[in-house]
């Protein structure tokens, strides 16, 4: 696909930080378009003293050097999932880019929650720490990044990893992430699999003569119907697991007899699990059939026991809560850095075609950043 060439837009980092998060709707950042978006922050980031920066692809690292005692890493997605989609008269088409009530009320557009609103956080408060008022006590390192929304090979946080992990150092690491303001530790693993099941192929005026395999993976539903997924205690928080089909395909025809049969499976593991400790339990689920892994990522343990983390805790208030889903809290994990999850927005409200986020929420966390590093 051909992307089309694109102005350039000029980001205003000093004005409200909602009419910011406003203006980064505007912009079309579906993944494998972010270039646009990415040129508009790095653009803005360079007009700020004192920032060591990095740019890989549409990835941007911009880090102070203070000299401090810490360093915090606070780090955002500059992807969306795709737009929603109307039907018109032209047939199915993608719905315009609103930005909603500039500044006040509530923002509604593709990214409002996840996580835009976290992105525009993070570039008002680099802002923020150069416009004459008290140094931060730490130092900060601002990372974002291509990619989040698709496959993990693709993830531009992965390729900053690879090409610039000395940049990626740190005691504590935050995700924009949103969570309605609450402190979400760590984060569950993901995993996928293939299950397959054969048969053989015959005219479906003759069926006896081949073998069905669509109905030969009846038992691999009926197991994960009947699957009763755990909650596991890690560090004081209990995350909640899952185990579930989520695709199945086969057969080529309706006068032809499957001869195979594919239900992808996918498993959401506790971060008391390896990934190979939550591959053995899914094969032990689904011992006698064929099972393929074809991605995981490893989970993340909160880490709230850490200094940093237990100082951010404190000033932002609040009990904190469990990751269910996958955040990239895991790849600062493998680092060593213990992670959590923090930003504005309702995650259930992410990828929704209503997706939307309060101008205020987006404020307060904010102000909840500027307080605890201030």
């Amino acid at each position: 696909m051909v992307i089309a060439e694109t102005a350039p837009v000029t980001l205003d980092l000093r004005q409200d930080v909602a009419l910011l998060t406003s203006a980064l709707i505007d912009i079309n950042s579906v993944s494998g378009n972010e270039r646009q978006l990415a040129d508009a922050v790095e653009s803005a980031l360079r007009q700020l003293p004192g920032l060591e920066m990095v740019r890989d692809g549409d990835s941007i690292i911009a880090r102070t050097n203070l000299g401090r005692s810490e360093r915090v890493i606070l780090a955002g997605h500059l992807d969306t999932v795709p737009l929603p989609v109307t039907e018109d008269s032209l047939g199915t088409v993608p719905s315009t880019w609103p930005s909603g009530v500039p500044g006040d009320g509530v923002l509604y557009g593709r990214g409002a929650t996840d996580m835009k609103g976290g992105v525009a956080v993070q570039l008002a408060l680099a802002a923020s720490m150069f416009d004459g008022g008290a140094e931060p006590s730490k130092d900060v390192t601002f990372v974002f990044y291509d990619h989040e929304e698709v496959e993990a090979v693709k993830s531009g946080l992965g390729r900053l990893v690879r090409n610039h992990g000395g940049l990626l150092g740190g005691d504590f690491a935050i995700l924009l992430e949103p969570t309605d303001g609450t402190v979400e530790g760590g984060c569950n693993g993901t995993m996928r699999f293939h299950a397959t099941t054969f048969g053989e192929a015959a005219h479906s005026a003759r069926a006896w003569m081949g073998s069905n395999a669509i109905h030969a993976a009846a038992p691999i539903l009926e197991r994960l119907a009947a699957y009763s997924p755990q909650t596991v205690a890690v560090d004081g928080l209990d995350y909640r697991e899952s185990l579930n089909a989520v695709k199945i395909h086969g057969g080529t025809a309706g006068n032809v007899i499957p001869d195979r049969c594919v239900v992808e499976i996918n498993y959401r593991f506790a971060p008391d699990k390896t990934p190979d400790q939550a591959e053995a339990h899914v094969r032990e689920l689904l011992d006698g059939f064929d099972v393929v892994r074809t991605d995981s990522a490893a989970g993340a343990r909160p880490g709230l026991n850490h200094p940093a983390a237990a100082s951010f805790v404190a000033a932002v208030g609040g009990e904190p809560k469990p990751k269910y889903g996958w955040t990239d809290a895991a790849r600062f994990s493998e680092l060593g850095i213990p992670a959590v999850n923090f930003g504005p927005g309702d995650a259930l409200l992410a990828h929704k075609d209503n997706e939307h986020v309060e101008a205020e929420a987006i404020r307060t966390c904010l102000r909840a950043l500027q307080t605890w590093l201030s």
